[in-house]
């Protein structure tokens, strides 16, 4: 992650100046309304976030991110989803450890601003290529020892039904995965711009 990348404050200033939520303030109709559009976004994204196995909170974080215009503090994400501390700086570092968020710099501020990958399918690149190392790559090599553990094995005659039987589904359930494997092992080698592109000449032939 490059943590040295200079941003223009865009009026957020030096240390000394109003603290201000992303999602701001003021009382005007339109602005209340993008203001409760946008926290709906990030309670959808952190409930979505839960049934990809992912956590709620480092979701929400990772949403606050996306839909602020310019980076911000772990002061002001804690201010707005009203979080620890801790809990911040927690899912940063994982956040920034999947790829999808990174340290910056403001002019004339000594603290850490942070900011999201802008780029939607940047992003999912990241996403999927970490959940390809976090889920499947585990899966298949979990497999692999299973079957190299019923390798050789003497087995009773009584036994020899069953144990073919398991030996045949494990070897299935291997072939399954490594097709997919392979699949996405070919999927996030490509770059970002020329993946779009195949999955929007993939959905033209549909």
């Amino acid at each position: 992650m490059d943590g040295q990348n200079s941003t223009s404050s865009s009026g957020r200033g030096g240390s000394g100046s109003a603290a201000e939520t992303p999602i701001g303030r003021t009382a005007d109709s339109t602005q209340c309304c993008l203001r409760t559009a946008q926290r709906q976004f990030v309670s959808l994204w952190g409930e979505m976030a839960e049934h990809w196995g992912i956590n709620r909170t480092m979701s929400q974080v990772h949403a606050l991110l996306m839909i602020s215009p310019d980076p911000i503090t772990a002061e002001q994400i804690m201010e707005e989803l009203q979080i620890s501390r801790g809990n911040v700086s927690m899912n940063l570092r994982e956040l920034i450890h999947w790829g999808v968020v990174r340290r910056t710099n403001v002019a004339g501020d000594r603290r850490d601003f942070f900011t999201a990958e802008a780029d939607v399918w940047s992003m999912f690149h990241h996403i999927f290529n970490e959940r390809k190392r976090r889920e499947l790559d585990p899966m298949l090599s979990r497999l692999e020892a299973c079957l190299n553990g019923c390798a050789g094995r003497q087995i009773s005659p009584e036994k020899r039904v069953s144990y073919e039987k398991f030996v045949a589904q494990l070897k299935e359930l291997h072939e399954f995965f490594a097709i997919f494997h392979r699949i996405f092992g070919r999927i996030g080698a490509e770059q970002p711009d020329r993946l779009a592109n195949m999955v929007k000449a993939f959905e033209q032939m549909l």
